[in-house]
């Protein structure tokens, strides 16, 4: 049997000339409208691809019974951007971490658009900052602008182009699939001048949206007040106690002011996101209530909320003369934002949301160990689920958040469980290397590494092709791992690093 391959991820295998003469039979597995031309006059049939995947056996038996002698071929024509000329196309890719979805999603990208003959550039927004930044030229000559972001990125240089939005995942996972939709979905992008966008669909995912802002910025911040406190540590457990000591400097640096920052930093980019820089002033502020309050990250969360939206609606409501329109972004809002975050937090939402925080605390501090197999269990499935989706970034952002309430167990839980998918693979690719295609074992390596350094995407491109037997794979040992860590009450204070912390 000789078989062709029509894909846009597979090299084309087209069935040559002395073939199809040769056959008795041709069948034809496919979703979309294939061009029999080649075909006619010999004894052809055609079905669905789930119909191959559902029985083979069966199928080709159905097949060779009824297979009929084609009359009248089936043309298909050529795509319209396929066909035309080649396409300048300017790209940005961002994630909540800024670390593996930026970066893989933008060589999908480049790699997508050069198959296709197309220019592209691709600007990374990643942990580092914006790099192959792209010009203001390069965007006047774009014929279409391509937004893969997790997160809100500004996108006020794009006014009048034409742009399609859609997030790192499926621009990793789906990359052909995402760049025909950008040209046959693509509009004119109009700036109102607010981050995030005015459609009601768009509105209902920005929830996710901002709060993974809010994460991202706040996760530098996280990284680097834990791991100096992790460094003082190296001195002794208790050893920062004794004042004039290096120990006790590390520990004012790490614990007095970067983790003091941890929650005003969330909140204030929560209000960011969503208000644009007017928003930036009260979200700090009532970050730095909540955590004064004892609200935590919880009372963060609702404080970078209540802050965002105060300021947008000022910013789309308060009508002032000319003369005074500059006022109300240095001004105007921020004092009036600011004074209504700062009084709901005080007198509504400090006080229940303290509480919550409190209880769960102790309830983490102080639960069984039947207790703490149960949530390393629940946490450590979570992380395995989609691979850096949000899933993964919810159970993530509970344990960063915990970590302002001086609770490390589920921070190491996650962590550890957060390393399986990517280890998991590469060392399948090392230890049944007959399994895999040599692509894929040095996949595997790069897989390896990046689980060493907490980074489970490097498992994305098993997962994209088997998704059945890796996903429930990863997540019974992310599941095993996870319980594991809380069972041996194992802690962490830094939430990036991997092996590395």
């Amino acid at each position: 049997a000789k078989i062709e391959c029509q894909s846009s991820v597979i090299a084309p295998t087209p069935l040559t000339d002395a073939d199809i003469e040769q056959a008795d039979a041709i069948v034809i597995a496919a979703n979309t409208t294939v061009d029999t031309s080649r075909f006619v006059g010999k004894k052809v049939y055609q079905a669905e691809i789930s119909a191959v995947a559902k029985d083979a056996t069966a199928f080709l038996t159905t097949a060779v019974e009824s297979a009929a002698t084609l009359e009248q071929a089936t043309t298909v024509e050529a795509p319209v951007e396929s066909a035309s000329a080649t396409k300048k196309i300017v790209a940005i890719t961002a994630c909540p971490t800024g670390v593996a979805h930026t970066f893989m999603a933008a060589e999908a990208l480049e790699e997508e658009g050069k198959r296709r003959g197309h220019q592209i550039k691709v600007e990374t927004r990643g942990s580092v900052g914006a790099k192959n930044q792209l010009t203001d030229q390069e965007i006047a000559d774009a014929d279409l602008v391509i937004i893969a972001a997790d997160i809100e990125v500004p996108l006020d240089r794009f006014n009048g182009k034409k742009m399609y939005r859609t997030k790192t995942g499926p621009a990793l996972k789906k990359t052909a699939e995402e760049m025909d939709k950008a040209f046959e979905q693509a509009t004119i992008y109009q700036h109102s001048g607010a981050a995030s966008s005015a459609s009601a669909t768009d509105e209902k995912k920005g929830a996710y949206k901002h709060l993974m802002t809010g994460v991202s910025h706040m996760l530098p911040v996280v990284v680097a007040g834990g791991l100096i406190i992790a460094l003082s540590f190296v001195f002794g457990i208790e050893a920062f106690k004794e004042e004039g000591t290096l120990a006790a400097a590390l520990m004012t640096i790490g614990g007095g002011s970067a983790f003091a920052l941890m929650i005003p930093v969330l909140a204030g980019y929560i209000a960011f996101s969503i208000a644009d820089r007017p928003g930036l002033a009260p979200g700090l502020v009532g970050g730095m209530l909540a955590s004064s309050t004892g609200a935590g990250f919880l009372g963060g969360i609702a404080a970078g909320f209540i802050a965002g939206y105060a300021a947008k609606l000022l910013a789309d409501k308060v009508k002032l003369p000319q003369s005074m329109e500059a006022l109300k972004p240095i001004l105007i809002i921020p004092f009036v934002a600011t004074l209504f975050t700062g009084l709901v937090m005080i007198y509504i939402v400090g006080g229940p949301v303290s509480g919550i925080m409190n209880g769960l605390t102790d309830f983490l501090n102080n639960m069984g160990s039947d207790s703490a197999v149960l949530l390393g269990i629940i946490l450590g499935a979570m992380m395995c689920f989609d691979l850096g989706g949000p899933v993964n970034k919810a159970a993530y952002a509970f344990g960063v958040g915990l970590l302002a309430s001086q609770t490390y167990a589920p921070m190491a839980a996650i962590m550890a469980a957060g390393m399986v998918p990517a280890l998991g693979m590469g060392l399948a690719t090392f230890l049944a290397k007959n399994k895999f295609e040599p692509n894929e074992r040095e996949a595997g390596k790069a897989s390896f590494v990046l689980g060493l350094c907490f980074i489970s995407e490097g498992a994305i491109p098993f997962a994209a092709k088997d998704p059945m037997r890796v996903i429930p794979s990863c997540m019974a040992g992310g599941a095993l791992t996870g319980a594991l860590s809380m069972l041996f009450g194992a802690k962490l204070m830094a939430p990036h690093g991997g092996l590395f912390v």
